[in-house]
Formats: C-alpha cells, sequence, structure tokens
C-alpha cells in the first residue's frame, strides 16, 4: 500500500529516480492558496453581486470573468499535458488511491450532462440573439471545450505525483479548482434565483419576477426584453435548467480530483507495490445476499414515483399541495428510518471484524472524511432551523408532526451514516486480519530430565491435522477456521453498502431535481419569513446535495473494499 516516505537522508535503491526535495514544501503550498483565495474571492463578489437586482452586476460581467477564467485553467493544462510530463523523471510516482475508477467514470458521466446542457444554453441564447450579449453565447461554447480538456486531463493524471515545475503546478492545480468553485456557485445562484422566481410566480407575482429577471438579465426596464416566446426557446431553456445539477456535481468532483493533485505534488512514496484489491465484476455482484441491492432498487423506484407525484401535484397548486406534502415526507420518514438503521447495523457488524485498520497517510481518504463532515453541516442546519420553527411554531398539525420527524431523522440519518462509510474507508482490505498467536499445544514446553518419569504420564493427544508446527500453516488454519464468518461479515456490508449508495441516489435526485418541500410547507416560511428562510435554504441545501452524491461515490469505494 502506497504510503508517504518520513524525510531522511538516504532513499531507497529501488525506487524510481525523482528530483531533489523540496526545502520548504509549505511555501510552494501557500503561495498557491493565496492565489486561489484571492481569485475565489473576486469570483465570489461578482456572482453574488449579480444575484442581486438593486446591484449594477449584470450576467454579462459574470460570464466574461467565467470565460476568461476557463481559458487561463485551460492552457495551464495544455502546458501540463504537453510540457511538464513529459520532463525527464517528472512523475516518478502515482498514488494507487487517488483518482479511482468510479470516480473518474462519474466525471465523465456528469460531464458528458454538462455538454448537453452547454448545447442547451447556447441554442437558448441563440434563440435571441438580436438583444443578446455575445459573451452569453460564447460562454457555454467555452465551458464545453473546458470539460472536454479538464475530463480528459483528470482522467490520465489524477494519479501523478509531480516533481518538476512544482510552484507552477500547485499554482496551476489550484487555479483550476477554483475556476471549478466558481462555476459550481454560479451554477447554484442561477437555480436559488430561478426557483425564488417560481416561488413569487406562483404566489400571484408573476410580473414582479419577470421584471426582476430581465433586469438581472442586463435588459432596460421597460425597454425592449428578450422574450422567449417560441417553442424550441422553451424547450432549451427548461432543459438547461434541470441539467445544472449534473453540472455542479462535475465542478465538485472535478474540485475533489484536483485537489488530491495538489496534495500529491512533490510527494515521495515507497517504493513497494501497494495492495490490489479491486475485485472483478462478476465477484462484486455475486458476493452478496441480494437484500440490500433488491430493497434499494424497491425504494428507488417507489422514491422516483413520489417525486413524480410531488412535483405534478405541487405545480398544480390548490389543496393537493398538501397531499402531496404528506406523501413526499411519508416516503422520506421511511426511507431515512431505514437507512439510520441499516447504517447502525453496519457499525454494529464492524465490532467483529478482524480486519486491521487502515493508518498509512492517503490523502484521499482523508479529504473523503473532510468532505462528509463538512457537506453534512448544510443539513444538520436546515434540520435544525426546521425543529425549532416547528416546536416554537403554531398551529401544531400533521404535517408539522412529519416535518419534525423528518427533520430528525435527517440528523441520525447522516450522523450514523458518517459513522459508517469512515470506518468503512478505514478498514484494510480483505486479508489483512491481523495474525493472531495460535493456540499452544499440549505438553510442547514440557521438559524431561528423567526418561522413566516420561514414560510414567499420559500419552498426550494427537495433534489436529489442521495445525502444524510451522507458523504459515499455523495461520492458514486458522484463516480456515475464520472464513466462513468473515464471508458472511463481507456479504452483509456489500449488502449494506449497495443499500445505503441506492438510498442515497434518490435522496440525491429528489431536491436536486427541484423538490423543494422547504417552501411548498409554510411552517418555516411563516415562522423565519420568506427572505430569510429562502437565504438559509439557498446557502446550505446545494452543501446537502453535494452530501448525498459524495457519499454515494464513497459508498461504492466501500463496497469495493469489502
Amino acid at each position: 500500500m502506497s504510503e508517504e516516505v518520513a524525510p531522511g537522508p538516504k532513499e531507497s535503491p529501488l525506487a524510481p529516480r525523482a528530483g531533489p526535495r523540496e526545502v520548504w514544501k509549505k511555501g510552494g503550498r501557500l503561495l498557491s492558496v493565496l492565489l486561489a483565495a484571492n481569485v475565489l474571492l473576486l469570483a465570489c463578489t461578482l456572482i453574488s453581486g449579480g444575484a442581486f437586482n438593486k446591484v449594477a452586476v449584470y450576467d454579462t460581467d459574470v460570464f466574461a470573468l467565467l470565460t476568461t477564467m476557463m481559458l487561463l485553467a485551460m492552457l495551464w493544462i495544455l502546458f501540463y499535458l504537453l510540457r511538464t510530463v513529459r520532463c525527464p523523471c517528472a512523475v516518478p510516482y502515482r498514488d494507487a488511491h487517488a483518482g479511482p475508477i468510479w470516480l473518474r467514470g462519474g466525471l465523465v458521466l456528469f460531464g458528458i450532462c454538462t455538454l448537453i446542457m452547454d448545447i442547451f444554453k447556447t441554442g437558448y441564447y441563440s434563440s435571441f440573439f438580436e438583444c443578446q450579449s455575445a459573451i452569453k453565447i460564447l460562454h457555454p461554447v467555452i465551458q464545453a471545450v473546458f470539460v472536454i480538456i479538464q475530463t480528459y486531463f483528470l482522467w490520465v493524471s489524477a494519479k501523478d505525483c509531480v516533481h518538476v515545475h512544482l510552484n507552477l503546478t500547485r499554482c496551476g492545480l489550484m487555479f483550476t479548482l477554483t475556476t471549478n468553485l466558481a462555476i459550481w456557485m454560479a451554477a447554484v445562484v442561477d437555480e436559488s434565483v430561478h426557483q425564488s422566481h417560481s416561488y413569487s410566480s406562483s404566489h400571484s407575482n408573476a410580473s414582479n419576477a419577470h421584471l426582476a429577471s430581465d433586469q438581472r438579465a442586463g435588459n432596460p426596464v421597460g425597454g425592449d426584453p428578450c422574450l422567449c416566446s417560441t417553442a424550441v426557446c422553451q424547450i432549451f431553456q427548461q432543459g438547461y435548467f434541470y441539467l445544472y445539477p449534473f453540472n455542479i456535481e462535475y465542478s465538485l468532483f472535478a474540485s475533489t480530483m484536483l485537489y488530491v493533485m495538489w496534495k500529491n505534488v512533490g510527494r515521495f512514496l515507497a517504493s513497494t507495490p501497494g495492495h490490489s484489491h479491486t475485485p472483478s465484476p462478476l465477484s462484486l455482484f455475486r458476493e452478496t445476499f441480494f437484500a440490500g441491492p433488491v430493497l434499494g432498487l424497491l425504494l428507488f423506484v417507489v422514491g422516483l414515483a413520489v417525486f413524480i407525484i410531488y412535483e405534478v401535484q405541487v405545480s398544480g397548486g390548490g389543496g393537493r399541495t398538501r397531499q402531496a406534502l404528506v406523501i413526499y415526507y411519508s416516503f422520506n420518514i421511511v426511507c431515512l428510518g431505514l437507512t439510520t438503521l441499516i447504517s447502525l447495523s453496519g457499525s454494529i457488524i464492524y465490532r467483529f471484524d478482524r480486519r486491521a485498520m487502515d493508518h498509512h497517510k492517503n490523502p484521499t481518504r482523508t479529504l473523503d472524511v473532510a468532505l462528509l463532515m463538512g457537506a453534512a453541516l448544510g443539513q444538520y442546519a436546515i434540520s435544525y432551523y426546521s425543529i425549532v420553527a416547528v416546536v416554537a411554531g403554531t398551529p401544531q398539525d400533521l404535517l408539522a408532526g412529519l416535518d419534525l420527524t423528518h427533520a430528525l431523522l435527517m440528523i441520525a440519518q447522516h450522523t450514523f451514516q458518517n459513522m459508517f462509510i469512515i470506518e468503512s474507508l478505514h478498514r484494510g482490505p480483505p486479508g489483512a486480519e491481523p495474525h493472531s498467536t495460535p493456540p499452544k499445544e499440549p505438553c510442547q514446553n514440557l521438559t524431561f530430565t528423567n526418561l522413566d518419569a516420561f514414560h510414567t504420564l499420559p500419552a498426550c493427544p494427537p495433534t489436529p491435522r489442521l495445525v502444524s508446527p510451522s507458523p504459515a500453516d499455523q495461520r492458514e488454519a486458522v484463516a480456515i477456521i475464520s472464513a466462513p464468518r468473515s464471508q458472511w461479515r463481507r456479504r452483509c456490508l456489500r449488502d449494506i453498502s449497495l443499500f445505503l449508495l441506492l438510498c442515497n441516489v434518490i435522496l440525491w435526485i429528489m431536491p436536486a431535481f427541484g423538490a423543494r418541500p422547504h417552501f411548498s410547507n409554510t411552517v418555516e416560511v411563516d415562522f423565519y419569513g420568506y427572505s430569510l428562510w429562502a437565504a438559509i435554504v439557498n446557502i446550505c441545501l446545494p452543501f446537502g446535495i453535494f452530501y448525498r452524491m459524495h457519499a454515494v461515490s464513497s459508498l461504492l469505494e466501500v463496497y469495493v473494499l469489502s
């Protein structure tokens, strides 16, 4: 297993040749972090300013900044691929834990959906080219090229431990990471504003929402607005809004992979090869009890049906909104309750697991744990705000009770699921059981000085066939005896991982594609007011959505490692 070698004057003679060690590695990292912080603050200022109607910052300013950042990031990526990695001994080590195949596969999937979104966006803005700025059409085209180049770069270079152009590589990686975070923030703000306008329209304020939309788009109030009147234009508009969740997840996936690459710049690894513990795809599905996948698929299908019913009934308005909320909360309460119990049972199974804990330094695992804990804070915040609103507010009815139960189970589910995933990521691969000392055989340590006394003692029982004087054979015997129980635990853990994975997918789909019970249920809106509650939800919910997808990728890794 790859691990970081402690600094020292001696190098293994079998290790690949690399450049000299840096005098002050933290200095190069500090320079890149300061660059990223300044660029990110500038992007945050423009993006947040463009979200408010009274600030003279329009979409054209934000698009111009994002386009410039993507062009600069592409120039560095091309320099890295064409110049840096072709230097002698540029990449002497590759981190086996970085960029696993399921993470790169997810990046490609979300990248393809982002390309489709860019096509829809280009078609939408081209529908009224006469009254639009050229930057609005240029931005999705540049973003499509950026997604293609960056996806290829991360696919081939995610495991690199670069040892040349150290400071330039760190600054380039941090700038590219900042570019992805800025794209993510712009998408989140745009989607939040779209949701706010939809809420305003549903409350008979369509004219005010349309006025705010025109002003934010940079159109003069009372002038000639750019109206999306054709059917094709409306299809493009609805299409790219529904594809925003994939663009958001793509940016976050790319950011995590870029951060791991940044941590691996200048890193020295041991020359011993890492343990390969990726089984074949056939064995992955064969070594399960199938209870987890079947139950998970059942909840997934039921969740899709509940989501469709919720969207249809809420959009229809009237008295059906309350019925839709009852169905939505009931399904989520059942799903969250089951995932909480299953996560707790997985943690209990680990109490009987013989696999050793993996204490080696692993930047990928450290980042996964930090993201799981940090992203869960967003859903924690929404849940606690809901609990206070339900307990302190009036009246207390069925919907308020369901809302309170949903908030409490959301907190419990995030807590126990994080405990299960984090402990699973720190477990060693199968076969990493600590060697147990075999029991001593009877009469093994007896010494005799009198042969007559030896003949008077009762004979020792015969040695069992599985036990051998050889230490290797003794360990093999212990492994054979404990194999059935270990196999049973592995199958249970795989079923648990698959069940939690499928549940997290449906819990990601619902909020990512527009389910907003936070606004359909008026308990929190009446208690906090729409402005404050909308700010809380729009800030915290993107972290909750990211948590679900990151939990899916972590659970897939847990499934493979089990």
